[in-house]
């Protein structure tokens, strides 16, 4: 006779696998990651600014707000509104709409007085001002 041991932990694994890939959620892939934070952002530096740039198509300014506080939190807000279609039925709907909010803590301190933002093809493009602070200066040696 065939024995077999019953694993319940191998079965809930088999199971949350299932319903992950059933809903197109993997656990070391970007769509979990990505698909969870809006808007998408890119954040680099240089020596004297720190950037960002947010995707959000669909937007216009007036429906997002920027505010840099305590020299180093990002925080950027909006509303996507739903488009309103007289006389017809939705099949499909993808696109999320609604009120957003994220907030980010930047890797220095900036001048929210000098902070420019861009908006040019649906991508929102901040310039930061790095604070005197936080830019890097050249330390004279001198000899003794």
């Amino acid at each position: 006779m065939l024995r077999t041991h019953w694993q319940p932990l191998a079965e809930v694994n088999r199971l949350r696998n299932e319903m992950d890939r059933l809903f197109g959620r993997y656990e070391n892939g970007p769509a979990r990651n990505v698909a969870s934070v809006f808007p998408p952002l890119n954040m680099w530096e240089d020596d004297n600014h720190l950037y960002a740039e947010a995707e959000l198509p669909g937007f216009e300014m007036d429906d997002v707000e920027i505010y840099v506080t305590g020299g180093n939190q990002l925080s950027i807000a909006g509303q996507r509104k739903q488009p309103e279609h007289e006389g017809g039925a939705w099949h499909r709907q993808e696109r999320g709409f609604g009120t957003f909010r994220r907030t980010l803590e930047l890797p220095s301190d900036v001048d929210s007085d000098g902070v420019a933002a861009t908006f040019k093809n649906g991508v929102l493009t901040l310039t930061m001002p790095k604070s005197e602070d936080v830019k890097p200066r050249r330390i004279q040696v001198k000899a003794s």
